[in-house]
């Protein structure tokens, strides 16, 4: 685990399952329909039940880089806030991705959460390299944070040791860019 901090806010990343997680919202990496899949957007759909499925067909779809919100039903989390990234080798991929991170926390900032759980998006089936995604997300995550006064938690999820590992490094490289990140005691 790593732990930063930046405008009062603790960035924290650790490895688990992301449907585990006792925050206000979890984020789902999310494909266009948001019908489920595989990876973390089954997992979730998984663990959340069928009520979740329910939901987000009402939703009609989320187009790319953008996200949408729903209930958490069976899971610890009180929301899912579906957020899809790109497929990697888009033109755009770099701002998609950072994007993806951004409406997902603004849509926490406007709901007023405390705490959000992300999931290294689109580094699995979309093929995002995951050292590149790490510093894309990071980079994101700040950029919004700077207009946040009720987010407390910012906790990204990964589900091996070594993904783990490459977003700690990411993390790391990215932190020492900014003179207000500092890390935790």
């Amino acid at each position: 685990m790593s732990c930063y901090k930046f405008n009062q806010v603790r960035i924290e990343t650790v490895q688990g399952d992301i449907t585990t997680q006792s925050v206000d919202a979890i984020v789902n990496a999310a494909n266009t329909s948001l019908l489920g899949g595989g990876g973390v957007d089954g997992a979730i759909h998984r663990a959340a039940g069928p009520e979740l499925l329910a939901e987000c067909r009402t939703l009609r779809g989320c187009v790319t880089g953008e996200a949408k919100l729903t209930r958490g039903y069976l899971l610890p989390a009180q929301y899912v806030i579906h957020a899809v990234g790109p497929i990697y080798g888009q033109d755009d991929a770099p701002d998609l991705l950072a994007s993806a991170y951004h409406n997902s926390l603004q849509i926490a900032i406007n709901h007023k959460l405390r705490s959000i759980a992300f999931p290294a998006i689109s580094t699995g089936i979309y093929g995002y390299p995951i050292n590149e995604a790490a510093r894309i997300s990071l980079r994101a995550v700040i950029s919004c944070l700077h207009q946040s006064h009720t987010i407390e938690l910012v906790r990204f999820v990964l589900f091996t040791s070594e993904a783990l590992a490459i977003f700690n490094e990411g993390f790391a490289a990215v932190a020492r860019n900014y003179d207000d990140i500092t890390t935790c005691l």
